[in-house]
């Protein structure tokens, strides 16, 4: 029997929270039952295309979704949809323009809908009206309503459908051994980066408005002009980084903040650190948070993250309206050893472990009563 074949669509498999998660799943799934395939919404290769073609997916390209280009695009979802009939099950991490697909996906006889909610607001720019537009959109093409916490499944879904049985939340789980302290990994990375025993700050996220980088490094210049040794440990990458360096350089700060880039080590990388500061403007239920957390690290992040982020009793929420100097206390004040998290996080569900085996049977489940 041939694997059901499962459509993934995501913008761009690259190393960020949700692709990882995804490749987590897709590694830890048993593919002779099942095997994805991820429809992307740009040109450029992914960080893990290679890895996915190796395991037997396809790469399917469609064009950016943008304003001015609707109609290209719904006439390329209709084609594709009405050309390949073998998906069965459609898996979109779109958000809100998860309707576009699975409006195409329902008209074309596709019967297993799954919109995933992965955010709990939208920043405010040029292209705000219009994704407002695709969330009132969504309506019922959708049949299966995920979501990575119940605030985002509100956000996306509505009231209507996120205090109802309707919504799954599928947590964003996570390799949970590959993160547990290691002595040994934390002395090794330290001394790659040139780090003895000074106070680690870590933060891991794109350079985008969301992420909140600038207040972070407020944040930071508090912290400094009380531990003159503290160091800001950044990875990733993004449109905002430039702008990011030039503030360092700004604040006095280019010897203690190290830009590390794009890392395929995050397990190894949070070892080094002593602490995790997360002060974004929004999310959904950060992946990296959960890794944070499954590395045993104390975490203080924004309040406007959801409370259901804190799986261990070591995530603190202050607010973003707080000074940087109250954060900078806050941080000094905490607690800098390693906890062993694993039982928390397999007990709670975060672990992939667990996870892939219960999605692996939604999806053949609900490709059964297709058939």
């Amino acid at each position: 029997m041939k694997p059901i074949r499962v459509l993934q669509v995501v913008t761009v498999m690259n190393r960020g929270g949700l692709e990882t998660m995804l490749m987590n799943y897709y590694r830890r799934i048993d593919r002779s039952k099942i095997q994805f395939d991820f429809m992307v919404h740009r040109e450029e290769k992914g960080h893990y295309d290679e890895e996915i073609i190796e395991m037997g997916g396809k790469i399917i390209k469609m064009p950016k979704i943008k304003p001015g280009n609707y109609q290209i695009y719904f006439n390329k979802l209709e084609a594709f949809f009405q050309t390949h009939r073998e998906y069965k099950v459609v898996h979109s991490h779109i958000n809100e323009n998860s309707s576009f697909v699975l409006r195409a996906a329902k008209r074309n006889g596709v019967p297993c809908r799954i919109a995933h909610s992965h955010l709990s607001d939208l920043k405010l720019d040029m292209k705000f009206p219009f994704r407002l537009y695709a969330r009132a959109s969504m309506k019922d093409h959708p049949n299966k309503y995920f979501a990575c916490s119940k605030n985002a499944g509100k956000w996306l879904f509505s009231e209507r459908v996120a205090n109802t049985n309707k919504l799954v939340v599928l947590n964003n789980a996570v390799n949970a051994e590959e993160f547990k302290y290691n002595a040994e990994t934390r002395k090794k990375i330290r001394e790659e980066l040139a780090i003895k025993n000074e106070l680690v700050i870590g933060h891991i996220g794109r350079f985008t408005k969301q992420k909140n980088h600038d207040f972070l490094l407020d944040i930071f210049k508090a912290v400094s002009n009380l531990d003159q040794d503290a160091i800001l440990l950044l990875a990733g990458d993004g449109p905002l980084r430039r702008k990011i360096e030039n503030k360092v350089t700004l604040l006095g700060l280019q010897a203690k903040v190290k830009f590390l880039g794009v890392r395929s080590d995050i397990n190894s990388l949070m070892h080094a650190m002593d602490i995790f500061v997360f002060p974004s403007l929004f999310e959904g239920l950060p992946v990296v948070l959960v890794e944070a957390q499954a590395a045993g690290l104390n975490c203080i992040v924004a309040d406007t993250i959801t409370s259901e982020s804190d799986i261990t009793g070591r995530v603190e929420f202050l607010s973003l309206k707080e000074a940087p100097e109250t954060w900078a206390r806050e941080i000094l004040s905490s607690s800098y050893e390693h906890a062993d998290t694993e039982d928390l996080i397999s007990v709670n569900g975060y672990n992939t472990a667990t996870m892939s085996k219960w999605l692996t049977d939604f999806y053949i489940e609900y490709y059964e009563e297709a058939k």
